[in-house]
C-alpha cells in the first residue's frame, strides 16, 4: 500500500478544494493513486459540492406539492446562484421532489429533510449530485408542511416560483373535493391568496399584536380631526374595519368579481354543491423573505 503523505492530501485538496480527511479517505482508498483519489471524490459529489459551498445563493424557485387526495402538501424554498438555474426544469423539478419528501416525512428540519429517504438515496445525497450535475451552489432555505384531514389543500405558484401559497378548505363532504367547481373555486382563492396578500385567512386569526397596532395608528388619525372622543372612536373603528375587509382573505373582495367577497364566495359554491366549504388558513412564500 502505497504511503499517504500530507503532501498528497495537501496537493489533492488544493487540486479539488475538498475537505482534508476527505481527501486522505480519498487517497488511501485510491493507494496514493491522486488521479483515481479525484475520481473518488468526484464520484462521491464531494468536491464540486464542497467547492461551490461558500457561494452565494440569491437565486432560485418556491415549489408546491399536493397530494392527488388533496389531503396533504407542502411548501418549500429551494436556492441556487443565477437566475438561470433558478428556472432551469431540472431545478424547478428537483425542488418539487423535495416538497413531496417533506409532505410525505414531515421532517422537523432542514437536517431532517437532508436525512430523509430519496428514491434509492438520501435528499442530502442527491442535493450534492444537484450541485454537482448543475455546478452551482444549492441550498433548502425553508418549507412547511400542510395537512387538510377534514378538507382540501390547494396551491397557486405565480411569477416563474418567485412566489407561492398553500390554502386550507375545510369541508363537510370528502367527495366534494373532488368536484370540479370546488376544484375551480380552491384554485381561484389560491390566486387570490397570491395576488393581494392577505394578513389572515379570518379575522380572528389577525394576531392581537397587530390588530393593537392598527387601531393605535387610526385613533391618533382621528385626534388629529379634533373631534369629540366618540366620533374619534367611531372613526377608529371604522377605518379598522376597512383594514379586515382589505387585508382579510375571506373579507376581501374576490379579484374576478368585486360584487363577491371570498367568505361568500365559499357560502355560495358550499350551497351549490351542498355542502359546508370554510377557507381555514393559508401558507404564503415570497422568495427571499426571512420569516
Amino acid at each position: 500500500m502505497a504511503q499517504v503523505t500530507a503532501a498528497l492530501v495537501k496537493q489533492l485538496r488544493e487540486m479539488t478544494d475538498s475537505p482534508m480527511m476527505e481527501c486522505k479517505k480519498a487517497l488511501v482508498e485510491a493507494d496514493g493513486d491522486i488521479d483515481k483519489a479525484v475520481d473518488i471524490l468526484r464520484t462521491m459529489g464531494v468536491a464540486k459540492a464542497v467547492k461551490r459551498a461558500g457561494r452565494d445563493t440569491n437565486e432560485g424557485t418556491i415549489a408546491t406539492y399536493v397530494s392527488e387526495d388533496g389531503k396533504l402538501g407542502a411548501i418549500l424554498e429551494l436556492t441556487c446562484e443565477t437566475d438561470f438555474v433558478g428556472t432551469n426544469p431540472k431545478f424547478c423539478g428537483f425542488a418539487l421532489q423535495l416538497a413531496q419528501v417533506v409532505a410525505e416525512n414531515d421532517p422537523a428540519d432542514v437536517d431532517a429533510l437532508k436525512a430523509c429517504a430519496m428514491g434509492e438515496s438520501t435528499v442530502e445525497a442527491e442535493l450534492t449530485e444537484m450541485i454537482h450535475v448543475i455546478g452551482e451552489n444549492m441550498k433548502i432555505a425553508r418549507f412547511q408542511r400542510v395537512t387538510a384531514a377534514d378538507g382540501a389543500l390547494a396551491s397557486y405558484v405565480h411569477l416563474g416560483g418567485k412566489l407561492a401559497d398553500i390554502v386550507t378548505f375545510k369541508l363537510g363532504k370528502p367527495e366534494t373535493a373532488q368536484a370540479d367547481e370546488f376544484k375551480t373555486f380552491a384554485h381561484d382563492v389560491a390566486m387570490q391568496v397570491a395576488a393581494a396578500a392577505p394578513v389572515a385567512a379570518r379575522r380572528d386569526d389577525v394576531p392581537a399584536d397587530v390588530v393593537e397596532h392598527e387601531l393605535a395608528i387610526y385613533k391618533a388619525q382621528a385626534a388629529e380631526s379634533g373631534k369629540p372622543e366618540a366620533i374619534q372612536e367611531k372613526m377608529a373603528q371604522g377605518r379598522l374595519e376597512k383594514y379586515f375587509k382589505e387585508s382579510v382573505l375571506t373579507e376581501q373582495e374576490f379579484v374576478k368579481d368585486g360584487s363577491v367577497t371570498i367568505g361568500q364566495l365559499a357560502k355560495n359554491v358550499g350551497k351549490s354543491l351542498g355542502d359546508d366549504v370554510e377557507v381555514m388558513s393559508f401558507v404564503r412564500y415570497t422568495f427571499g423573505e426571512t420569516e
